[in-house]
């Protein structure tokens, strides 16, 4: 389309007809010119200017075009050869569950225990009167197949409680005290054995390792977090996010937040720190829940939303890691006979509640690592598929770390997103001490899938991505995507396998339009196209151009929300 008919058609469906404004009110608020515009439109790929009126594009086009709606009061932007995105959207994050960790000890997940010990002294030296010490970051594989133990935090904090979460917030290292406080003995049951559970020595005593849903209680019952931390922590959050150029978020899940949701997003509103798009999830905690997770869904979706947010997905947690050998595998994991990993539900559990997802149109995400669980997630698609065919339910299957050859194809055949982050396809080369070869072989398989036509979906799973608040940045993300290896290292061992490198304009797709489909959102944002909103970042590279181990060092130079500077760089 070009300049000329693209203005026309604003006029008809924008601004209900030229006729009667004065020439001022028919000029954009902002425009930018003289830039590299990736639009993500197929039908006119790449832009010089774009206009902005209120909180929607109301032209992208040539230099020429865009003059005509530049008048006196309009806000210029001279581009000057740099690139102009859609905001950028983390297709899987937890946002307001991260920021109660904003403030916390945030280890470095690549550094050694020793680095670790040294910063829990630390920090426990810097906050003296705090009756918990709690923390996050740790690489469970770091400490070998017997994981963290409680007697390496006794040594420097025999004292206090200490919880430390893993980088993947699936486990937590604890001392001795903090099992004296949680009353853990030997006694004491595990909630679910083999997938919810404290790791034990020979003797039958906790070792301080816990995994999965007995890490979450051991922060409920500890009391870490309170509301006022949660609504100051998500508000720096988001900040990150936006000096990312991210303008909106999936949030898969509240994580023990649930019950004060609905004060910590009005809180964020009316404090004007709700500066991304969100829409959220409910998910259940495991069978109790299956037969309410729907009606619980359609509560959220009727109550849990404001003007930036929107809680109204179900959320399906199946499984857990490979690195705490707790994600479903088709076969066990090395050097553990008889363990092949867990699901949380079983096949007609989660089929129960993705039809019945489905006869109501709610959207269906779930979390299925371990090609067993994504091989069961599918078969619940399908069989949704089949009961409700003209369902306008979407589905995504989120981390996909490992799947069979057999099930690639289901993802296309089914209009199933894939969701992943590629920050991990960097520091996986450890996974090999858990699977198979062929298993190892077959980890994170994007070009595989975006070649059968597969809608890939990225984010940063933050907190839990292993790289702090790092984790958050796309374009770090999109370097590792397309290279499989740690960014601006060339030298360094490639992630198998190579020929799943992904090409950076789909890495961005990711990041984009095919992450608001997901959300239900591709005709109001994740393209730049006349109507739809107005979120916008400004890159000083091109991130389409530029030496891949280069990528990483791209900065967000502006951030723009519904027509609205959100973020702006000192040095743009």
């Amino acid at each position: 389309m070009n300049s000329r008919i693209a203005a026309g058609l604003l006029c008809a469906a924008l601004l209900g007809g030229c006729a009667g404004e004065t020439l001022e009110e028919r000029f954009a608020d902002v425009v930018f010119t003289n830039g590299k515009v990736y639009t993500l439109d197929d039908a006119m790929p790449w832009a010089e200017a774009v206009a902005v009126k209120g909180n929607r594009i109301v032209y992208v086009g040539d230099a020429a075009g865009v003059e005509a709606m530049t008048g006196a009061a309009t806000d210029r932007h001279d581009l000057a050869g740099k690139l102009l995105l859609p905001g950028f959207i983390d297709s899987h994050a937890h946002p307001i569950a991260g920021g109660a960790y904003a403030t916390a000890l945030s280890l470095d997940t690549f550094g050694t225990v020793e680095d670790w010990l040294r910063a829990i002294e630390q920090y426990a030296a810097e906050n003296p009167d705090a009756p918990v010490l709690f923390g996050y970051g740790f690489l469970a594989t770091t400490f070998g197949p017997v994981g963290p133990t409680r007697q390496l935090i006794d040594a420097i904090v025999p004292g206090r409680p200490v919880l430390i979460m893993d980088e993947g917030f699936h486990a937590a290292w604890a001392n001795t005290a903090t099992l004296e406080a949680l009353n853990i003995s030997q006694d004491t049951p595990d909630p679910v054995p083999g997938f919810s559970y404290y790791k034990r020595d020979a003797n039958g005593d906790a070792t301080g390792y816990l995994l999965e849903g007995t890490a979450g209680m051991a922060m409920q019952q500890l009391d870490v977090i309170t509301e006022d931390i949660v609504v100051q922590g998500t508000g720096i959050i988001i900040d990150i996010m936006n000096a990312y150029g991210v303008t909106a978020a999936f949030d898969a899940g509240l994580i023990g937040y649930e019950s004060s949701a609905s004060n910590i997003l009005s809180r964020l509103e009316a404090d004007g720190a709700m500066t991304i798009r969100l829409v959220g999830s409910y998910r259940p905690e495991g069978p109790e829940d299956v037969a309410d997770a729907v009606d619980k869904t359609l509560e959220w979706a009727g109550t849990l939303k404001g003007e930036r947010y929107h809680y109204n997905v179900l959320k399906i947690m199946d499984d857990g890691t490979v690195e705490g050998r707790t994600a479903a595998m088709f076969e066990d994991y090395q050097g553990e006979p008889g363990n092949s990993g867990e699901t949380v539900y079983t096949e007609e559990e989660m089929t129960t509640m993705v039809v019945a997802a489905a006869r109501n149109n709610i959207d269906v995400h779930i979390h299925a690592l371990g090609e067993r669980a994504i091989h069961e997630a599918l078969n619940a698609i399908e069989a949704a598929r089949g009961e409700a065919p003209d369902s306008t339910t979407r589905y995504a299957i989120c981390h996909i770390q490992v799947i069979t050859d057999q099930d690639l194809p289901r993802f296309a055949e089914l209009d199933v997103v894939a969701q992943s982050t590629p920050l991990w396809a960097a520091y996986d080369t450890y996974g090999e001490q858990f699977v198979s070869e062929d298993q190892f072989q077959r980890f994170w398989r994007f070009k595989s899938l975006r070649n059968l036509g597969v809608r890939l979906s990225f984010g940063s799973d933050f907190p839990a991505s292993g790289a702090g608040t790092l984790g958050l940045s796309p374009v770090v993300q999109i370097e590792i995507g397309h290279t499989r290896q740690e960014p601006g290292s060339p030298e360094s061992p490639v992630q198998p396998l190579p020929s799943e490198r992904l090409d950076v304009a789909s890495l961005i797709r990711g990041f984009t339009l095919d992450a608001a489909y997901q959300m239900h959102m591709e005709d109001e944002i994740g393209s730049i196209e006349v109507g739809k909103k107005a979120d916008l970042i400004v890159l000083d590279r091109n991130l389409l151009e530029i030496d891949a181990y280069e990528i990483h060092k791209t900065n967000v130079l502006l951030t723009m929300l519904d027509g609205e500077i959100v973020y702006e760089s000192s040095t743009e």
